[in-house]
């Protein structure tokens, strides 16, 4: 799912308005997009003139697309892949964001940064240019959730390759009238033939290739929740690939995904955004998290480790020290100051007021289909229309 790093209630930053993520899509992405989306009377009257501005600065940059992929491959052919990722999984609202945003500040680690995800095609020439001017739009706070923003911290693989590859659950936000096929097949890759997938691989193994050049050779993270249905896949492109597994009372989780959805829905559609995100929510959640824990069942010792938000809220410490052993990450010790650090900045953030509770019929969904889930982390099963106390 998309970084919503695009606006704030304050007002700052609603360059997403004009300046859609798509600004950065390649010409190969964009205009199949745009098409199915005239055909399918996908894209809102109001909202046209976006879509304009984003095959615009596709034209514009057509020249640093083909350069930068002209020397990337010429790289590619004497320079090192350099270490294989590590992959932050869970689902949306697990606190993904928070691990990964504390993992960033070790110095052992390199990131996907917000102008990278932004413009993935030219991330190692124009996208470096660019950066001053495009900073000057950055919100100050997330538009979810009012955690700090900064160009410095870790943003998703997922907005890059919805710019790199016509397979992207974000398609389904920007245009809603696929949502549930495009969540489907963006995340589970149901119907997605090999050779699709094939493509897909090479685009983001390529990517990341790059990210790790700018990195000087150190482990990039990467956080999406997306991943966690693809492990097989991750692991077929970096058999040496580590995990770490961040999860959340389900109830929570439930409840602020689908607040969540109807806030990009409305910031990022460029179609009529009507949607019903408490259905999508309640497909993809036990969906993932069974594929989850059913791929990671196959990974060796060393390469997954689990933690749990509640317990890296109250113990962040401990429980990252314990990350690091389990699989091995270098550079605790040095990093240790620069946790603590950024820990302190966080240490007041109140999370947002919540003034929905859980709905009956959800509750009950929720003992029904997601009473394992439920048992796997040792939850306790939510009463009627409660949400757990916030961590």
């Amino acid at each position: 799912m998309l970084e919503p790093a695009y606006g704030s209630r304050s007002g700052k930053g609603r360059a997403h308005r004009l300046f859609h993520p798509l600004c950065g899509a390649t010409p190969d992405v964009l205009l199949p997009l745009i098409l199915d989306a005239a055909l399918h009377r996908g894209i809102a009257p109001g909202r046209a003139h976006v879509l304009g501005v984003a095959l615009l600065m596709a034209g514009i940059r057509l020249p640093f697309t083909l350069g930068e992929a002209v020397a990337a491959s010429a790289l590619d052919r004497w320079r090192p892949a350099g270490p294989p990722p590590v992959f932050i999984v869970g689902h949306w609202r697990s606190g993904t964001t928070h691990l990964a945003n504390l993992l960033s500040r070790s110095p052992a680690f390199g990131i996907l940064s917000p102008i990278s995800v932004g413009l993935p095609a030219e991330a190692l020439g124009l996208a470096r240019v660019a950066r001053p001017f495009m900073e000057q739009f950055f919100p100050h706070t997330r538009l979810i959730d009012d955690l700090a923003l900064a160009s410095d911290l870790p943003q998703e693989d997922e907005l890059a390759m919805a710019n790199l590859s016509l397979l992207s659950c974000n398609h389904g936000v920007y245009f809603p009238y696929r949502l549930t096929e495009a969540f489907d097949r963006g995340v589970f890759l149901d119907g997605v033939g090999e050779r699709s997938l094939r493509r897909w691989g090479g685009r983001l193994r390529h990517y990341v290739r790059k990210m790790g050049w700018l990195a000087g050779g150190r482990p990039v993270l990467i956080r999406n929740p997306a991943n966690s249905a693809r492990i097989p896949l991750m692991r077929a492109l970096w058999p040496d690939a580590r995990f770490i597994h961040i999860h959340r009372h389900p109830a929570e989780v439930v409840t602020s995904s689908r607040r969540v959805f109807d806030t990009l829905l409305r910031e990022l559609s460029l179609g009529a955004p009507v949607a019903d995100t408490g259905a999508l929510v309640r497909r993809v959640y036990p969906r993932l998290m069974e594929t989850l824990d059913r791929d990671v069942a196959a990974l060796p010792p060393g390469q997954f480790a689990e933690i749990r938000f509640e317990h890296l809220r109250r113990r962040p410490m401990e429980e990252l020290g314990r990350v690091h052993r389990e699989l091995s990450l270098p550079g605790f010790e040095d990093a240790a100051p620069f946790f603590e650090r950024y820990l302190r900045t966080v240490e007041g953030h109140v999370p947002r007021a919540r003034s929905d509770a859980v709905p009956p019929s959800e509750t009950a969904w929720l003992r029904e289909r997601c009473a394992p889930i439920f048992r796997r982390w040792g939850y306790a099963l939510p009463e009627d229309g409660d949400l757990p106390e916030a961590a």
